[in-house]
């Protein structure tokens, strides 16, 4: 979701820049259009960021008490990427 709206931000932002060709008294239509770029590859690098980050959960299941040791937890850790996620 953040990779797309970076990329539509950006795209509106060079249209404003580039492709318009008229003046305005009260706003500066090349400066937004710069603004609304910058925050555009910014939330598209933070997209990029928030997806390639490892997601990781732990879970720890009781099952009861060995005599032996007197221990009974048992740690499992699953590790998962975005490329694991359907």
């Amino acid at each position: 979701m953040s990779i797309g709206t970076g990329i539509v931000l950006f795209v509106i932002g060079a249209i404003l820049t580039f492709a318009l060709n008229f003046e305005t008294g009260f706003i500066n239509l090349d400066l937004v259009g710069y603004i609304l770029m910058g925050a555009g590859v910014i939330v598209f690098v933070i997209g990029l960021v928030l997806m390639m980050r490892r997601r990781q959960s732990v879970t720890t299941v009781h099952s009861g008490i060995d005599p032996a040791t007197g221990s009974g937890v048992t740690e499992r850790r699953t590790s998962t990427t975005p490329d694991d996620v359907v």
